[in-house]
């Protein structure tokens, strides 16, 4: 059993990232892709990193796909996407946000 797996993040991870929330933060106050980066990706990535056998499956019966759902004080939820490769890597590949609006 694998304890504690490594973890990367995909180009197609920061570019969802990047077309939901912008490169910079809103006049309003609107989180930007760096806030989300900063504030709320150590901590995905240490629950793919530490609990990946323990989050659920993205697609019932295919263990190598997971997804951690979430809730932060930048957007109301996320739900962040990852595959475990052949080599127990775990890549960030999606991220999908819900900014309560």
């Amino acid at each position: 059993m694998i304890s504690r797996r490594e973890v990367r993040v995909t180009e197609a991870f920061f570019e969802e990232l990047d077309a939901q929330l912008g490169s910079v933060r809103g006049q309003t106050g609107e989180p930007s892709a760096t806030d989300f980066l900063v504030i709320d990706l150590p901590a995905v990535v240490e629950r793919f990193a530490s609990g990946f056998d323990e989050l659920p499956e993205a697609v019932e019966g295919i263990a190598s796909a997971r997804m951690f759902i979430g809730s932060s004080a930048l957007v109301r939820a996320f739900v962040v996407h990852g595959i475990e490769t052949t080599e127990g890597v775990v890549e960030l590949v999606g991220v999908e946000l819900d900014r309560g609006r």
